[in-house]
């Protein structure tokens, strides 16, 4: 094949806005019933609606989701486990009202729970059956008529009729938060993981089992700084759980009356931060052996831990693993991906020492060659903590790939530094044609796994603290500074892109005199800290509190940590992007970022998506996105764009001043 020369960034390729969202989907949770496996899709073409696929033994694929149904609770805002499924007969919570709805293998659908006061004033989620399987469980997430915004939001546990409309009986109120309420195998106990403000739930969380005849309560595990999630009971009602008491997040036990026994221990995390509601990190099989996933060093795995205590290490190439279900005596069903292939649906069957995969929902087929493929290089480089001390940051490394072009001899490519949200979150090892829509085109890019980052342990992910804007950001400078030291990336045009928490962390980054970077993407970014904690929804209403300190009292640190009152050392051009109806960054917070940079005359371009929530779901606005961000990266770092891709030219404004 001929090798074409051609500048960096200026590539042809395959990989497209439009195959990014061509045939894509986001797949969620996994349930088994019986003999059927059943999934979510998120789908960009059907405006990022969230379906309910079946698939039967044979290998059929039904969709269940009526046209007008999506499948999407608002719980935290953030949602997760928003439907459940007993007996073929499904239970959906729907995102245009948050009502929680019964669909049963005929398509007759029933809701179940009552219309509120206020539009979508109840959302439900988290949802699990009693034993006979006559009433369901969930979390109701109460937003009262003329509350005063997350103050009065209440969240609580309530139990619910499977069969027909009836008033919720509530089983749990008072704290802050209640996630995850599992029934004992006879029904006469309630596990329930709760937490109170200012904590987030990778902080400190509480598990409680209640006692529904009477009403008490026992403490199973969690406090200040334990971190507790994911019970699940057994047959012989005993209680597993993960909980992070000795510094990653592993499986323990727990019987009534009896103390709580590690069941696996090992230095990496079974856990991930609870953003969403439903985790599904491990399963028990009918031998009592477990399987689960667990991330070590930057890239996730499966294992396996037998009933004489061993742990087995599976030789499967899965290194980012988003739900593990039980699926008959000996079976499991995950969802899991590769770096070569997105997210899929496999059922591992064992048989002593060795594992059956058959794939039920492959990844898509993007046509790519290996060569084509950029495959993630975990890395690690010299930082500093909050008070300057030296330390070591992590990251994920993708360098440029195409089996037809290369860049001029003696030249490097430009650096696209990629800050994951959250902040307590991790960058995924895994196949992303959003990614390899970069590396394809010859930029390189760097996924940083900053110091608060989660994957690596409770110690890595508590940098964080106090800390956010000092050991993020140090992380991201010292990671382009390393490879561009290193010659693997050109240090004139280092660019920093992030979403969310990401977004702040950009533009921290560029409101400095001494930024690296020569360009910037902020999608639905921070830039005001103050506004954000005033603003933003109950769920994160107080994690500044230890990202950044108590509010008001430590308001001059908001203020100093706020890039909005630091744009007079901005220098580098930025594009901002911004759903119209974010409610966790509302769009003021891009407003003021992008009327502050025009009045300083620095090069700034603004894309507002109306519709859109915090984060892209529909197609045409992922596209846009992509493209114009492209476009932006090929005025500043002037390369050319790809003729046949048609892609529009963004507006920049202050470009030539």
């Amino acid at each position: 094949m001929t090798i074409t020369v051609l500048p960096f960034g200026s590539w042809p390729t395959s990989i497209t806005s439009e195959s990014v969202v061509s045939a894509a989907v986001r797949l969620g949770e996994v349930r088994v019933d019986g003999t059927e496996v059943y999934w979510s899709e998120g789908r960009p073409t059907e405006g990022g609606r969230t379906q309910i696929v079946r698939c039967a033994p044979d290998g059929t694929r039904t969709d269940l989701l009526p046209e007008g149904i999506n499948a999407r609770t608002a719980v935290h805002e953030y949602g997760g486990a928003a439907w459940w499924v007993r007996d073929g007969v499904l239970f959906v919570v729907n995102w245009d009202d948050q009502r929680l709805y019964r669909i049963g293998r005929d398509g007759e659908s029933i809701a179940l729970t009552p219309e509120p006061a206020v539009a979508r004033g109840d959302r439900y989620g988290d949802g699990a059956f009693g034993p006979d399987g006559a009433t369901v469980v969930a979390i109701r997430e109460h937003h009262p008529a003329g509350g005063r915004g997350a103050v009065d939001v209440r969240n609580e546990i309530v139990r619910l009729s499977a069969d027909r409309p009836a008033q919720p009986e509530v089983l749990v109120s008072g704290p802050d938060f209640v996630v995850a309420p599992r029934l004992s195998p006879d029904g006469a106990l309630l596990a329930v993981v709760t937490w109170d403000h200012p904590s987030m739930p990778w902080d400190d969380t509480v598990l409680r089992v209640r006692d529904l005849a009477t009403g008490a309560d026992t403490v199973v595990a969690g406090g200040p700084g334990e971190s507790v999630q994911e019970p699940r009971w057994q047959d012989d009602g005993s209680l597993l759980f993960l909980s992070d008491r000795n510094g990653w997040w592993n499986l323990y036990k727990w019987s009534p009356g009896g103390p709580v026994a590690a069941v696996i221990e090992i230095e990496a995390e079974i856990g991930m931060p609870a953003w969403q509601l439903g985790s599904a990190r491990y399963a028990v099989l009918a031998d009592d052996s477990i399987v689960f996933a667990r991330w070590r060093d930057g890239y996730d795995g499966l294992a396996v831990r037998r009933p004489d205590g061993s742990v087995t290490e599976l030789d499967l190439p899965y290194s980012a693993v988003t739900a593990v279900e039980r699926a008959g005596e000996n079976a499991v069903v995950v969802v899991a991906g590769t770096p070569t292939a997105e997210l899929g649906v496999y059922r591992l069957t064992f048989a002593d020492t060795d594992v059956e995969v058959e794939t039920l929902r492959a990844p898509r087929d993007l046509g790519l060659e290996t060569t084509d493929i950029s495959i993630p290089e975990p890395i690690s480089f010299p930082s500093t903590d909050r008070a300057g001390a030296p330390r070591t940051g992590h990251a994920l490394f993708y360098p440029p790939a195409s089996s037809r072009y290369r860049g001029p001899a003696g030249e490097l490519p430009p650096l696209l530094v990629m800050i994951h949200g959250g902040p307590t979150a991790q960058a995924l090892p895994l196949l992303a044609s959003s990614t390899q829509y970069w590396t394809s085109r010859g930029f390189a890019v760097v996924d940083v796994n900053y110091g608060g980052s989660t994957g690596y342990g409770r110690a890595y992910r508590e940098l964080l603290q106090d800390a956010w804007g000092v050991v993020d950001v140090a992380d991201c400078i010292a990671a382009a500074r390393w490879l561009a030291d290193n010659e693997r990336a050109d240090p004139r045009r280092l660019a920093i892109r992030g979403g969310s928490a990401g977004g702040y962390t950009t533009l921290a980054a560029l409101a400095r005199t001494d930024s690296p970077f020569s360009a910037g993407a902020d999608h639905y970014g921070v830039a005001d800290l103050e506004a954000l904690a005033a603003e933003t929804h109950k769920f994160e209403s107080r994690y500044l509190d230890g990202l950044i300190g108590a509010y008001p009292a430590e308001r001059e640190l908001y203020r100093q940590r706020s890039p909005i009152h630091r744009v007079e050392q901005f220098r580098s051009p930025l594009i901002v992007l911004q759903g119209s109806e974010d409610a966790v960054v509302p769009p003021n917070q891009s407003q003021m970022i992008v009327d502050a940079l025009r009045k300083r005359g620095i090069p700034v371009a603004y894309l507002l998506f109306e519709g859109e929530q915090h984060g892209f779901r529909r197609a045409e606005n992922i596209r846009r996105a992509l493209d114009s961000e492209l476009s932006f990266y090929a005025q500043i770092f002037g390369f050319g764009l790809p003729a046949a891709e048609g892609i529009e030219t963004v507006t920049v404004e202050n470009l030539s001043n």
